[in-house]
Protein backbone atom coordinates (compact mmCIF):
# COMPACT_ATOMS: atom_id res chain seq x y z
CA UNK A 1 0.00 0.00 0.00
CA UNK A 2 1.48 3.21 -0.98
CA UNK A 3 2.29 5.35 2.17
CA UNK A 4 0.02 8.33 2.72
CA UNK A 5 1.85 11.87 1.19
CA UNK A 6 2.30 14.92 4.08
CA UNK A 7 1.21 17.83 2.21
CA UNK A 8 1.10 21.44 3.53
CA UNK A 9 0.30 24.69 2.09
CA UNK A 10 -0.71 28.28 3.50
CA UNK A 11 -0.50 31.67 2.43
CA UNK A 12 0.52 34.06 4.07
CA UNK A 13 -1.10 35.86 6.47
CA UNK A 14 1.05 37.34 9.22
CA UNK A 15 0.08 39.66 12.27
CA UNK A 16 0.44 43.45 11.21
CA UNK A 17 -0.34 45.92 13.71
CA UNK A 18 -0.78 43.29 17.44
CA UNK A 19 -0.50 40.04 18.05
CA UNK A 20 -3.93 38.02 16.32
CA UNK A 21 -5.02 40.84 14.40
CA UNK A 22 -4.69 38.76 10.94
CA UNK A 23 -7.56 36.59 12.47
CA UNK A 24 -9.85 39.90 12.22
CA UNK A 25 -8.51 41.94 9.39
CA UNK A 26 -9.31 38.01 7.50
CA UNK A 27 -13.00 38.80 8.77
CA UNK A 28 -12.93 42.09 7.63
CA UNK A 29 -11.69 41.56 4.20
CA UNK A 30 -13.88 38.86 3.65
CA UNK A 31 -17.27 40.97 4.62
CA UNK A 32 -15.64 43.70 2.05
CA UNK A 33 -14.26 42.04 -0.57
CA UNK A 34 -15.84 38.48 -0.54
CA UNK A 35 -14.08 35.48 -1.11
CA UNK A 36 -10.75 36.03 -1.90
CA UNK A 37 -9.77 35.06 -5.51
CA UNK A 38 -7.20 32.17 -5.72
CA UNK A 39 -4.09 32.59 -7.46
CA UNK A 40 -1.70 30.32 -9.01
CA UNK A 41 0.21 29.37 -6.23
CA UNK A 42 -2.97 28.05 -4.96
CA UNK A 43 -4.02 26.14 -7.15
CA UNK A 44 -0.59 24.39 -7.80
CA UNK A 45 -1.75 23.19 -3.91
CA UNK A 46 -5.29 22.36 -4.97
CA UNK A 47 -4.56 20.27 -7.98
CA UNK A 48 -2.34 18.23 -7.03
CA UNK A 49 -5.03 17.12 -3.72
CA UNK A 50 -7.49 16.61 -6.53
CA UNK A 51 -5.32 14.90 -8.74
CA UNK A 52 -3.83 12.70 -5.89
CA UNK A 53 -8.03 11.88 -4.86
CA UNK A 54 -8.84 10.92 -8.63
CA UNK A 55 -5.31 8.98 -8.80
CA UNK A 56 -6.35 7.04 -5.51
CA UNK A 57 -2.85 8.24 -3.52
CA UNK A 58 -3.51 8.49 0.17
CA UNK A 59 -2.68 11.74 1.80
CA UNK A 60 -3.34 14.35 4.61
CA UNK A 61 -3.14 18.09 4.16
CA UNK A 62 -1.68 20.61 6.90
CA UNK A 63 -1.57 17.39 9.56
CA UNK A 64 1.06 19.03 11.49
CA UNK A 65 -0.22 17.14 14.96
CA UNK A 66 1.06 13.64 12.44
CA UNK A 67 4.02 15.50 10.64
CA UNK A 68 5.57 16.33 14.34
CA UNK A 69 5.20 12.76 15.55
CA UNK A 70 6.71 11.02 12.42
CA UNK A 71 9.93 13.04 11.81
CA UNK A 72 11.41 10.21 9.72
CA UNK A 73 8.41 10.70 6.99
CA UNK A 74 8.88 13.48 4.25
CA UNK A 75 7.09 16.78 5.07
CA UNK A 76 5.44 17.74 1.30
CA UNK A 77 5.67 21.54 1.80
CA UNK A 78 4.30 22.85 -1.40
CA UNK A 79 4.37 26.30 -0.33
CA UNK A 80 4.40 29.34 0.47
CA UNK A 81 8.03 29.84 1.75
CA UNK A 82 6.44 30.92 4.95
CA UNK A 83 5.60 27.18 5.75
CA UNK A 84 9.32 26.22 5.80
CA UNK A 85 10.38 28.91 7.44
CA UNK A 86 7.93 29.63 10.58
CA UNK A 87 8.50 26.41 12.07
CA UNK A 88 11.51 23.85 13.19
CA UNK A 89 11.38 20.60 10.44
CA UNK A 90 13.39 18.01 11.89
CA UNK A 91 11.45 15.97 8.62
CA UNK A 92 13.13 15.58 4.89
CA UNK A 93 11.74 18.09 2.85
CA UNK A 94 10.27 18.74 -0.67
CA UNK A 95 9.58 21.90 -1.12
CA UNK A 96 7.85 23.55 -3.85
CA UNK A 97 6.63 24.45 -6.18
CA UNK A 98 5.29 27.32 -4.66
CA UNK A 99 9.24 29.09 -3.72
CA UNK A 100 10.55 31.97 -4.45
CA UNK A 101 10.27 33.85 -7.58
CA UNK A 102 14.45 33.55 -7.63
CA UNK A 103 17.17 31.21 -5.63
CA UNK A 104 18.40 35.19 -4.48
CA UNK A 105 15.89 35.51 -2.43
CA UNK A 106 17.04 32.37 -0.22
CA UNK A 107 20.75 31.48 -1.40
CA UNK A 108 21.38 29.50 1.52
CA UNK A 109 18.36 28.13 1.52
CA UNK A 110 20.42 24.46 1.56
CA UNK A 111 22.68 25.67 4.48
CA UNK A 112 20.08 27.00 6.91
CA UNK A 113 17.83 23.88 5.79
CA UNK A 114 19.94 20.54 5.00
CA UNK A 115 16.91 18.76 5.46
CA UNK A 116 15.55 20.08 2.12
CA UNK A 117 16.05 17.39 0.06
CA UNK A 118 14.10 18.03 -3.39
CA UNK A 119 12.94 21.90 -4.12
CA UNK A 120 10.69 21.90 -6.95
CA UNK A 121 9.71 24.34 -9.56
CA UNK A 122 7.41 24.69 -12.32
CA UNK A 123 8.39 24.08 -15.49
CA UNK A 124 11.78 23.69 -17.38
CA UNK A 125 13.54 26.97 -17.62
CA UNK A 126 13.46 27.76 -14.21
CA UNK A 127 14.98 24.90 -13.43
CA UNK A 128 17.70 25.82 -15.78
CA UNK A 129 17.61 28.97 -13.36
CA UNK A 130 17.58 28.05 -10.01
CA UNK A 131 19.83 24.83 -10.49
CA UNK A 132 23.45 27.08 -10.61
CA UNK A 133 22.34 27.95 -6.55
CA UNK A 134 20.94 24.78 -5.68
CA UNK A 135 22.13 22.17 -7.83
CA UNK A 136 20.84 18.92 -8.86
CA UNK A 137 18.03 19.25 -5.76
CA UNK A 138 15.79 21.16 -8.16
CA UNK A 139 13.47 19.26 -10.21
CA UNK A 140 10.71 21.13 -12.95
CA UNK A 141 7.06 19.11 -12.02
CA UNK A 142 4.03 20.75 -13.25
CA UNK A 143 0.88 20.51 -11.27
CA UNK A 144 -2.10 19.00 -13.42
CA UNK A 145 -5.17 20.44 -15.02
CA UNK A 146 -8.55 19.62 -14.24
CA UNK A 147 -9.79 18.75 -18.21
CA UNK A 148 -13.15 17.59 -16.40
CA UNK A 149 -14.04 21.51 -15.17
CA UNK A 150 -12.11 22.47 -18.48
CA UNK A 151 -13.55 20.51 -21.45
CA UNK A 152 -14.35 21.15 -24.62
CA UNK A 153 -17.25 23.20 -25.87
CA UNK A 154 -19.83 21.47 -28.09
CA UNK A 155 -21.91 24.94 -28.83
CA UNK A 156 -21.27 26.27 -32.54
CA UNK A 157 -18.80 29.23 -32.36
CA UNK A 158 -18.80 32.41 -34.14
CA UNK A 159 -15.49 34.81 -33.31
CA UNK A 160 -12.58 33.88 -34.93
CA UNK A 161 -10.35 34.98 -31.96
CA UNK A 162 -10.14 35.44 -28.24
CA UNK A 163 -7.50 38.18 -27.47
CA UNK A 164 -5.86 37.02 -23.70
CA UNK A 165 -3.69 39.85 -22.41
CA UNK A 166 -1.38 38.52 -19.85
CA UNK A 167 1.32 41.47 -20.62
CA UNK A 168 2.34 41.99 -16.64
CA UNK A 169 4.64 45.21 -17.25
CA UNK A 170 5.15 47.97 -19.19
CA UNK A 171 1.53 47.32 -20.39
CA UNK A 172 1.07 51.12 -21.85
CA UNK A 173 3.80 50.43 -24.44
CA UNK A 174 2.99 46.66 -25.37
CA UNK A 175 -0.71 47.86 -26.07
CA UNK A 176 0.44 50.65 -28.69
CA UNK A 177 3.80 47.75 -30.14
CA UNK A 178 1.84 44.55 -30.09
CA UNK A 179 -1.84 44.39 -28.85
CA UNK A 180 -3.00 47.30 -30.83
CA UNK A 181 -1.09 46.10 -34.13
CA UNK A 182 -2.18 43.09 -33.62
CA UNK A 183 -6.07 43.62 -33.39
CA UNK A 184 -5.10 46.18 -36.79
CA UNK A 185 -3.97 42.91 -38.44
CA UNK A 186 -7.17 41.00 -37.20
CA UNK A 187 -9.56 43.41 -38.82
CA UNK A 188 -7.00 43.50 -42.38
CA UNK A 189 -7.35 39.97 -42.45
CA UNK A 190 -11.66 40.27 -41.49
CA UNK A 191 -11.02 38.06 -38.41
CA UNK A 192 -13.58 39.16 -35.47
CA UNK A 193 -12.41 38.74 -31.83
CA UNK A 194 -13.00 39.38 -28.21
CA UNK A 195 -10.49 40.70 -25.39
CA UNK A 196 -10.20 39.83 -22.09
CA UNK A 197 -7.56 40.98 -19.33
CA UNK A 198 -5.65 38.65 -17.26
CA UNK A 199 -6.81 39.98 -13.44
CA UNK A 200 -9.90 41.43 -14.73
CA UNK A 201 -12.09 38.58 -15.00
CA UNK A 202 -13.60 35.64 -13.30
CA UNK A 203 -13.50 31.52 -14.55
CA UNK A 204 -17.10 32.52 -15.64
CA UNK A 205 -16.22 34.83 -17.91
CA UNK A 206 -13.19 33.20 -19.58
CA UNK A 207 -15.43 30.00 -20.34
CA UNK A 208 -18.06 32.40 -21.53
CA UNK A 209 -15.97 33.95 -24.01
CA UNK A 210 -13.77 30.70 -24.99
CA UNK A 211 -17.37 28.75 -25.77
CA UNK A 212 -17.59 31.38 -28.60
CA UNK A 213 -14.05 31.61 -29.56
CA UNK A 214 -12.64 29.20 -32.52
CA UNK A 215 -9.07 30.12 -31.19
CA UNK A 216 -6.99 32.71 -28.68
CA UNK A 217 -4.60 34.58 -29.06
CA UNK A 218 -1.82 34.30 -25.91
CA UNK A 219 -0.04 37.20 -24.91
CA UNK A 220 2.33 37.09 -21.74
CA UNK A 221 6.44 38.03 -21.53
CA UNK A 222 7.14 34.32 -19.58
CA UNK A 223 5.83 31.86 -17.61
CA UNK A 224 6.85 29.71 -15.49
CA UNK A 225 3.93 26.82 -15.98
CA UNK A 226 0.92 28.77 -17.60
CA UNK A 227 -2.17 27.53 -15.67
CA UNK A 228 -4.73 30.11 -17.51
CA UNK A 229 -3.22 28.77 -21.28
CA UNK A 230 -3.23 24.64 -20.47
CA UNK A 231 -7.07 25.43 -19.35
CA UNK A 232 -7.39 26.97 -22.37
CA UNK A 233 -5.94 23.71 -25.10
CA UNK A 234 -8.04 21.87 -22.08
CA UNK A 235 -10.91 23.17 -24.36
CA UNK A 236 -9.69 21.93 -27.34
CA UNK A 237 -8.79 25.53 -28.17
CA UNK A 238 -5.53 25.96 -30.36
CA UNK A 239 -3.66 29.09 -29.52
CA UNK A 240 -1.59 31.48 -31.15
CA UNK A 241 1.14 32.45 -28.51
CA UNK A 242 3.35 34.91 -28.06
CA UNK A 243 6.46 33.49 -27.52
CA UNK A 244 9.29 36.13 -27.45
CA UNK A 245 11.96 34.00 -25.37
CA UNK A 246 14.97 36.59 -24.14
CA UNK A 247 15.40 37.80 -20.54
CA UNK A 248 13.25 36.92 -17.18
CA UNK A 249 11.56 40.26 -16.95
CA UNK A 250 10.01 40.89 -13.73
CA UNK A 251 11.39 44.25 -12.95
CA UNK A 252 12.33 42.93 -8.81
CA UNK A 253 15.08 41.67 -10.95
CA UNK A 254 15.73 42.59 -13.98
CA UNK A 255 18.03 44.17 -15.24
CA UNK A 256 20.18 44.87 -12.14
CA UNK A 257 19.73 41.84 -10.50
CA UNK A 258 19.49 38.71 -12.32
CA UNK A 259 20.29 38.20 -16.20
CA UNK A 260 18.56 35.20 -17.33
CA UNK A 261 17.08 33.50 -20.50
CA UNK A 262 15.84 32.13 -22.35
CA UNK A 263 12.70 32.03 -21.17
CA UNK A 264 8.74 30.66 -22.54
CA UNK A 265 5.69 31.99 -22.69
CA UNK A 266 4.52 28.37 -23.28
CA UNK A 267 6.85 26.03 -21.35
CA UNK A 268 4.12 23.42 -22.19
CA UNK A 269 3.98 22.80 -25.65
CA UNK A 270 3.98 20.99 -28.93
CA UNK A 271 2.79 21.28 -32.02
CA UNK A 272 -0.30 19.47 -31.02
CA UNK A 273 -1.41 22.90 -29.17
CA UNK A 274 -1.21 25.43 -32.09
CA UNK A 275 1.71 27.51 -33.67
CA UNK A 276 4.11 30.87 -32.06
CA UNK A 277 5.27 33.76 -32.72
CA UNK A 278 8.17 36.26 -31.55
CA UNK A 279 7.26 39.72 -32.40
CA UNK A 280 4.37 41.70 -34.43
CA UNK A 281 6.90 41.55 -36.90
CA UNK A 282 6.30 37.82 -37.56
CA UNK A 283 2.80 38.11 -36.68
CA UNK A 284 1.09 38.16 -39.71
CA UNK A 285 3.45 35.40 -41.80
CA UNK A 286 2.45 32.89 -38.25
CA UNK A 287 -0.91 34.29 -38.02
CA UNK A 288 -1.81 33.17 -41.97
CA UNK A 289 0.22 29.60 -41.42
CA UNK A 290 -1.98 28.91 -38.03
CA UNK A 291 -5.08 29.67 -40.15
CA UNK A 292 -4.00 26.76 -42.49
CA UNK A 293 -3.43 24.38 -39.99
CA UNK A 294 -6.60 25.39 -37.46
CA UNK A 295 -8.38 22.13 -38.38
CA UNK A 296 -5.33 20.17 -37.35
CA UNK A 297 -4.30 20.99 -33.98
CA UNK A 298 -5.56 18.57 -31.58
CA UNK A 299 -4.62 20.50 -27.83
CA UNK A 300 -6.60 18.94 -25.88
CA UNK A 301 -4.67 15.52 -26.87
CA UNK A 302 -1.77 17.38 -25.52
CA UNK A 303 -2.87 18.28 -22.06
CA UNK A 304 -4.61 14.44 -21.64
CA UNK A 305 -0.98 13.13 -22.25
CA UNK A 306 1.15 15.21 -20.47
CA UNK A 307 -0.87 17.05 -17.78
CA UNK A 308 -3.84 15.95 -15.87
CA UNK A 309 -4.51 16.29 -12.30
CA UNK A 310 -4.07 12.30 -12.10
CA UNK A 311 -0.52 11.95 -13.84
CA UNK A 312 0.72 15.06 -12.32
CA UNK A 313 -0.33 13.48 -9.09
CA UNK A 314 1.58 10.41 -10.42
CA UNK A 315 4.86 12.53 -11.02
CA UNK A 316 4.66 13.75 -7.78
CA UNK A 317 4.38 10.69 -5.91
CA UNK A 318 7.18 9.00 -7.68
CA UNK A 319 9.22 12.14 -6.83
CA UNK A 320 8.42 11.77 -3.21
CA UNK A 321 9.01 7.66 -3.44
CA UNK A 322 12.51 8.11 -5.38
CA UNK A 323 13.64 10.91 -2.52
CA UNK A 324 12.87 8.01 0.47
CA UNK A 325 14.73 5.67 -1.52
CA UNK A 326 17.70 8.13 -1.65
CA UNK A 327 17.39 8.80 1.81
CA UNK A 328 17.20 5.09 2.34
CA UNK A 329 20.77 5.13 0.04
CA UNK A 330 22.41 7.31 2.37
CA UNK A 331 21.92 6.17 5.79
CA UNK A 332 23.18 3.14 4.14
Amino acid sequence: MTQALNIFYSEPDPDRWVKFDRYPRRLIRKLLRGESRLGGVAMVSINLIKGLKKAGIPYRFNDYSYIKKHPDEIACIIGKPQVLLDRAWPNPVIFGSGIYSHPLDCPDLLTQYPNVKRVLVPGEWMKQMFEPYYSDKVLAWPTGIDTDEWQPFTNDKNIDFLIYDKVRWEHDKYDEELITPIIKKLDEHSLSHSYIRYGYYEHSELKDKLSKCKAVIFLCEHETQGLAYQQILSTNTPILAWDRGGYWQDPHYYPARVKYGPVSSVPYWDERCGKKFISIDDFDKALVAFLGDINGFKPRDYIMKNLTLEKCAEDYLKIVQDTYAQINNDTL
